[in-house]
């Protein structure tokens, strides 16, 4: 049934604003929220902000994971080791912005300078607060993009680089979109993305209690076989699947690990609701991975 809730949009949109309201409130008071989190580490921008709140599964870690591919790639196609040239890049799904934030600045430390930075997300209201973030931070050469990630008003070959930072479960037509990357990117460009809870070695896909805390209507699975297809049925060439099950077991551990030490500040930042859904969802995602039945996933390629 449609949403008619004044100001709350239909659709896939809303479906997706109203999960990530549900599991980030405070987010949309992000001014006391950022003071809270500040005051909580120490530290201001996106490296103070503990990956728990605009980075999804994978957090910052997931991050320096594309960061690091982008700047790998990069290198590989300059001739005798010349400076890196500026580059346009732009992120699909990239909800309150942290993760582009974020990758712009790990990636300046490469050195690898980003001329553009494009966030493309579906949802307005994430958008907008993005735009409130980025503008408090004093950021120039970042726009937030309110669209489908399979029409981005972006002309043919207009970027360099085309990033999903494990957004990928949140696209109903996955294919759609990593056609839209290959309009979007210049040949020889480059795609990184982050297979978090989207990619699955074929059917019946996660289990029911996966499905508690990753709702069927927010979380689209793939198979593995299909994925492949995508990619190639899109364009793209040098393709490179890394898998990242043992890495992320880890990491998921870790992460599990700061959220209960910490759970007091996690709770007086988020709230306790949230406090609770960040540790249940993270649980849950490590419980598909050690069962084989999510693929965690870092793919590489290029724009044929």
């Amino acid at each position: 049934m449609p949403n008619t809730a004044p100001g709350v949009p239909d659709g896939q949109s809303g479906v997706q604003y109203r999960y990530h309201r549900e599991l980030f409130p405070a987010l949309h008071d992000w001014e006391r929220t950022e003071r809270s989190i500040v005051e909580f580490t120490g530290e201001e921008g996106p490296a103070g902000l503990l990956g728990l709140d605009q980075m999804g599964h994978f957090g910052p870690q997931g991050c320096d994971l594309v960061a690091d591919s982008v700047a790998a790639l990069l290198a590989e196609a300059s001739p005798g080791g010349a400076a890196l040239p500026p580059v346009d890049l732009c992120e699909l799904g990239s909800g309150f912005g942290g993760a582009l934030r974020y990758l712009v600045d790990r990636l300046a430390a490469r050195p690898v300078t980003v001329r553009r930075a494009y966030g493309v997300d579906l949802v307005a209201e994430h958008c907008a607060v993005s735009r409130r973030i980025r503008r408090a931070q004093g950021r120039a050469g970042m726009t937030e993009i309110c669209a489908s990630a399979a029409a981005v008003p972006l002309p043919d070959a207009a970027l360099d680089v085309v990033v999903v930072t494990g957004s990928m479960p949140h696209f109903p037509d996955p294919g759609a979109v990593l056609r839209e990357a290959g309009r979007l990117l210049r040949p020889g460009g480059l795609l990184v993305l982050t297979e978090e809870v989207s990619l699955t070695p074929g059917t019946p896909g996660p289990s029911a209690a996966f499905r508690v805390t990753h709702p069927r209507e927010v979380f689209f699975t793939t198979p593995l076989a299909a994925r492949l297809r995508q990619l190639d049925d899109a364009g793209f060439t040098a393709l490179v699947r890394r898998d990242l099950t043992d890495w992320a077991m880890a990491l998921l551990a870790e992460r599990l690990k700061v959220v209960r030490i910490f759970r007091g500040s996690v709770a007086g930042i988020y709230g306790a609701a949230s406090a609770d859904r960040i540790r249940d969802t993270l649980t849950a995602a490590r419980e598909e991975y050690l069962a084989g039945r999510l693929l965690p996933t870092l793919f590489t390629a290029r724009r044929g």
